[in-house]
C-alpha cells in the first residue's frame, strides 16, 4: 500500500467514527497521523472537529485557526471554527466563519444554514431572512418542502403529508421530506412510524444532529426507552452543546426509572443554560418522585424566576398534593390567568392549579368553579367517545364467557407471576402498590403499556377480517402462550429480578380476560373506592397524558358505571382470580387488608407492609407524595365538601 493510500485510509476511519459519534477515536487516528504528516491540514481539521464534539471548544479554536491560517481556502474548517464560535458565544466571529465557509464552497448547505441561524441571534432578521429566501430558491424542491413547513406549522398535517409524499416520490433520500413526515407521524401520536421514518433519515445522513435528537424524542414516546437513551447519547457525541439532546437524555432516564441518573443528567442541562424554565420542570419532577419535596419546590420555584408566567410549573406545585401556595404565588396565578391573549393550555394549567389552591383554603365553590374551566377546556383538546367505550366492553363481555374462559383456562405462559393492580385512576391504587413493593419478595415497576400492547399484536395475528376481541375465539393454546411470553419479555427492562412485580396500569381492568388467560400466574387486584370520591378525585387532576374520560362528569359517570360492570363480568367468569380491596377498609384496619392482600398473592407476611411510607422507592402518579405519609382518614367522603355542585354526577351514578 502506498503512503498516499495509507494516509486515505486512515483519513476515512477517523472520518467513520466522527460520524458514528466516536470522537475520540477520531482524536487518536488525526493525532497518530499528524505525527507521520505533521501539518497536514486534513488530520488537523478532523481533530479540530473531534475536540469540538467532545466539548473541548478552546483546544478546537486553536487547532482550527491553526488550520485556516495556513490554508485559507479550507472552507469546511471555516465551518468547524464556525461552529466552535458559536460554543464559546461569540456570535459576531461565527459569522464571519461561516459567511466565509459559503463563499468558498456554496455546497456547504449545513453552514449556510448556521449562518442564517446566528444571525436571527443577533438580531439581523433581514439579512436572515434574505439568505433563508435564497437558499430555498436554488432548489424547487426546497421550496416546496418550506412551504409543507408552513402548512405544518399552521397544523395543516395532511397537506403538508401529501407535499413531502410527492418530493419523496423522485427524491426518497430527501432527509428534510422524511424527517418532516416523522414530525408529523409524532404529532397524530403514531411514534413507531416516526422512528422508522428517523431511522431511515440517520441511515442517510448519519451526522445529522436535529434527526438524532428528534429519533430519541419518537423512540421515548414509543415508549423504546434504552433505545433512546443510546440515541441521545449519540446525538451529544456529535455535539456536546446540544442542549436539546441532553434535556432528551434527561427525560429517557427518569421514564425508564433510573431517577439518579436523570437528575445527574438534569442538572447537566440545566448548567448548561440555566434560563430554559422547562428544564427545572423536569428536574423538578423528577426530584418528586424520590421524594424529595423541598429540593423538588426550589427546582419548580426556580423555573418560576425565569418564566414568572410558567403555568406548568404552578400545576406542578400544585400537583405535589401536600404543597401549600403563599399568597404571593395565588396572586401571580390570578393575576395571569386574567390576562388577555393566554392561550388554552396555560388556563388550563392555571385552573387546576387555584382549583387545588382555593379547596386548601376552604372556598370549595370556588375551587370547582376553576375546576370546571379547566376540564371545560381540556376536554375539547380530547377526542373520547364514551359510547365506543362501552361498546367495546360489550364485545369483551361477548366474547369472554364463561364456557370461553373454562375451555383456555390453565394454559398461556405460566413463568411470569405479574400482580396487577386495576380499577379507576385516583382510587387507592398507589396505596395498594406501595404496600405491597414494601414487601422483600415483591418489585413495583410503574404503569406499564405492554398489557394493552397485547392487543394490537392480537390484531395483527387475526385470521380473516376479525379484530379483538372476537379475533381471540381462534386462538389456540400456543397463541396465548405466545401471548402471555410476549408480556413477559417486554417487561423485563422495568424488573430487577424479584419473584414478583406489580403492574399498576389501571386501564388494565378491561383487559383482565386477556391478561388472566395468556398469564395463570398472574394476580389481579381491584383497587376500589366510593364511586363519588373516585370521581371527584379524576376530576380534580390534570393527567399528563390518557385518561380522556376525567374532563367531564357525564364521560366520569357512564366510564365509572363501566368499569363496575366489567369487573361484576370477571368475578363471574373468573372466580377467584380477582380480589377487590376497598380504599376506606384500607383505612379502617391496615393490617387486616395489607394480610388479605399478601394471602392473594401467596406471599408470606412481612411487618414492612405496614410501614410501606418508609419504603424508599421512585413513584411517578399523582399520589407520590401521599403514600409517603401514613395512613389518614382525610380523602374519605371528601366529595360532600363540594355540596350541590356534585349533584348531578351523584344523579348520573344513580341512574
Amino acid at each position: 500500500m502506498s503512503e498516499l493510500e495509507e494516509a486515505r485510509g486512515s483519513f476515512d476511519r477517523a472520518v467513520r467514527f466522527l460520524r458514528s459519534g466516536n470522537a475520540p477515536m477520531t482524536e487518536r487516528i488525526s493525532r497518530a497521523a499528524l505525527e507521520t504528516y505533521p501539518g497536514e491540514v486534513n488530520f488537523q481539521a478532523l481533530l479540530g472537529a473531534a475536540l469540538l464534539r467532545q466539548g473541548r471548544t478552546d483546544e478546537a479554536r486553536v487547532v482550527l485557526e491553526a488550520v485556516v491560517e495556513a490554508e485559507p481556502a479550507y472552507a469546511k474548517a471555516h465551518e468547524q471554527l464556525g461552529q466552535v464560535m458559536l460554543a464559546l458565544g461569540r456570535l459576531e466571529d461565527a459569522v464571519e466563519s461561516f459567511r466565509r465557509a459559503v463563499d468558498l464552497d456554496p455546497a456547504l448547505e449545513a453552514a449556510e444554514l448556521q449562518l442564517g441561524r446566528t444571525l436571527l441571534r443577533l438580531g439581523r432578521e433581514a439579512e436572515a431572512q434574505a439568505l433563508f429566501e435564497a437558499f430555498v430558491r436554488r432548489k424547487p424542491d426546497r421550496a416546496r418542502l418550506a412551504a409543507a413547513a408552513g402548512l405544518y406549522r399552521e397544523g395543516s398535517y395532511e397537506a403538508a403529508e401529501r407535499t413531502c409524499r410527492d418530493v419523496l416520490a423522485t427524491d426518497p433520500d430527501n432527509v428534510t421530506a422524511l424527517r418532516l413526515l416523522a414530525m408529523i407521524a409524532t404529532k397524530a401520536e403514531h411514534y413507531r412510524d416516526a422512528v422508522l421514518l428517523l431511522k431511515h433519515v440517520v441511515r442517510v445522513a448519519p451526522d445529522y444532529r436535529g434527526a438524532w435528537i428528534d429519533l430519541g424524542y419518537a423512540q421515548t414516546e414509543a415508549f423504546e426507552l434504552e433505545d433512546a437513551i443510546g440515541t441521545f447519547r449519540h446525538a451529544l457525541a456529535l455535539d456536546p452543546h446540544a442542549h436539546a439532546a441532553r434535556v432528551g437524555l434527561a427525560n429517557a432516564l427518569a421514564r425508564s426509572s433510573r431517577t439518579a441518573e436523570a437528575v445527574a443528567a438534569y442538572r447537566e442541562a440545566i448548567a448548561q443554560r440555566p434560563e430554559i424554565a422547562g428544564t427545572w420542570l423536569g428536574l423538578g419532577n423528577v426530584l418528586k418522585t424520590l421524594g424529595r419535596q423541598e429540593e423538588a419546590i426550589a427546582a419548580y420555584r426556580s423555573g418560576l424566576e425565569r418564566n414568572p408566567r410558567g403555568a406548568e410549573l404552578y400545576w406542578s406545585l400544585s400537583n405535589l398534593k401536600t404543597f401549600r401556595f403563599e399568597a404571593a404565588e395565588i396572586e401571580a396565578m390570578q393575576a395571569e390567568l386574567a390576562r388577555d391573549g393566554l392561550d388554552d393550555n396555560a388556563v388550563v394549567h392555571l385552573s387546576f392549579a387555584l382549583g387545588k389552591a382555593c379547596e386548601d383554603a376552604g372556598d370549595y365553590a370556588a375551587a370547582f368553579r376553576h375546576y370546571e374551566r379547566g376540564n371545560r377546556l381540556r376536554r375539547a383538546q380530547e377526542h373520547y367517545d364514551p359510547v365506543q367505550t362501552e361498546v367495546m366492553g360489550e364485545r369483551i363481555r361477548a366474547v369472554f364467557t364463561r364456557k370461553f374462559v373454562a375451555a383456555r383456562e390453565g394454559g398461556g405462559f405460566d413463568g411470569a407471576q405479574p400482580i396487577f393492580i386495576v380499577g379507576l385512576p385516583r382510587s387507592g391504587s398507589t396505596l395498594l402498590e406501595q404496600i405491597l413493593a414494601s414487601h422483600p419478595l415483591v418489585e413495583a415497576t410503574h404503569e406499564l403499556p405492554e398489557g394493552g400492547r397485547l392487543i394490537r399484536h392480537v390484531d395483527r395475528r387475526r385470521l380473516g377480517r376479525e379484530q379483538y376481541p372476537e379475533a381471540l375465539r381462534s386462538f389456540g393454546d400456543e397463541d396465548f402462550v405466545e401471548l402471555g411470553r410476549r408480556y413477559d419479555r417486554e417487561t423485563q427492562r422495568y424488573r430487577h429480578g424479584a419473584p414478583r412485580f406489580i403492574d399498576k396500569m389501571p386501564n388494565n381492568f378491561a383487559n383482565v380476560g386477556l391478561l388472566a388467560l395468556a398469564l395463570p400466574g398472574a394476580r389481579f387486584v381491584n383497587a376500589r373506592r366510593d364511586r363519588m370520591d373516585t370521581c371527584l378525585s379524576c376530576y380534580k387532576q390534570l393527567f399528563a397524558r390518557g385518561q380522556s374520560f376525567t374532563y367531564d362528569l357525564e364521560d366520569l359517570a357512564a366510564y365509572y358505571l363501566e368499569y363496575r360492570r366489567m369487573m361484576e363480568h370477571w368475578h363471574e367468569v373468573l372466580p377467584g382470580r380477582v380480589l377487590d380491596v376497598d380504599y376506606e377498609s384500607v383505612v379502617d384496619d391496615l393490617e387486616r387488608e395489607a394480610r388479605r392482600l399478601l394471602d392473594f398473592c401467596c406471599l408470606p407476611w412481612h411487618d414492612a407492609c405496614l410501614r410501606f411510607y418508609e419504603t424508599e422507592r421512585p413513584i411517578r402518579t399523582a399520589s407520590s407524595e401521599q403514600v409517603r405519609q401514613p395512613i389518614y382518614r382525610d380523602a374519605v367522603g371528601h366529595w360532600k365538601r363540594f355540596g350541590s355542585d356534585l349533584d348531578s354526577l351523584r344523579a348520573l351514578l344513580d341512574a
